[in-house]
């Protein structure tokens, strides 16, 4: 997680616990999140597409977060599942600096590492504007935070893509350590490092036992 995240998920009191096999989150619920602001806000609101509800997120130089707080057993729903679409990728920015960490579509899970605020280790699955897919770094703020790129620079904009991400393989991958439970997931897209505007949509969030991706909206 970046920092702009971080203080977030050290403030929320409490822990839900995942009671079904399969976990959805519909555009309705996803609006209803908890909301972190950093600079400005992101305006999330619901509307339709082709007919499905989906969250809309609009930056314009600004940054604040959707997160929930919840108990996820990788054991069971191994696997993170979502749709996401952009209207644009930031020209000229280098994600890797401190200037730079601005995405127009990113999408976090977490895990607490211990009691503090600080103590949150995340995989961070973003929209890059400059970065090849499959690309993954550490974040610029803080190394308990890795940054995988699932759409790059080549990646179109304007059309949906489906997202499906096995979590405890990435952790793996990215920390060495293996994972059997997440703390919660968040959604933000930003713009306020860099001043930049765009535009993206959110669907079809949730955990599952399948890695089947989603049917994004057409």
């Amino acid at each position: 997680m970046t920092w702009k995240l971080m203080v977030a998920w050290g403030l929320l009191i409490g822990v839900q616990n995942a009671l079904a096999a399969d976990i959805a989150f519909s555009a309705q619920e996803m609006a209803t999140w908890e909301t972190r602001t950093f600079e400005g806000q992101t305006r999330y609101t619901v509307v339709r597409d082709n007919g499905a509800e989906v969250l809309e997120a609009n930056a314009r130089g600004q940054a604040s977060a959707k997160y929930l707080e919840r108990e996820i057993d990788l054991n069971e729903t191994p696997y993170l599942h979502w749709c996401w679409k952009v209207d644009t990728r930031y020209a000229d920015l280098d994600e890797r600096t401190q200037a730079g960490d601005d995405y127009p579509a990113r999408l976090y899970v977490a895990r607490k590492t211990g009691l503090l605020p600080w103590q949150v280790q995340s995989v961070n699955y973003v929209w890059s504007s400059n970065q090849a897919v499959g690309a993954r770094w550490p974040n610029a703020f803080t190394d308990r935070a890795m940054l995988l790129a699932l759409q790059g620079e080549q990646s179109p904009v304007g059309e949906w893509r489906a997202e499906v991400r096995d979590v405890s393989a990435d952790y793996r991958a990215l920390f060495g350590e293996n994972v059997s439970d997440i703390d919660g997931v968040a959604l933000m897209s930003d713009g306020d490092n860099a001043g930049g505007d765009a535009t993206a949509w959110y669907y079809g969030v949730g955990f599952s036992d399948s890695p089947t991706p989603p049917n994004c909206p057409r």
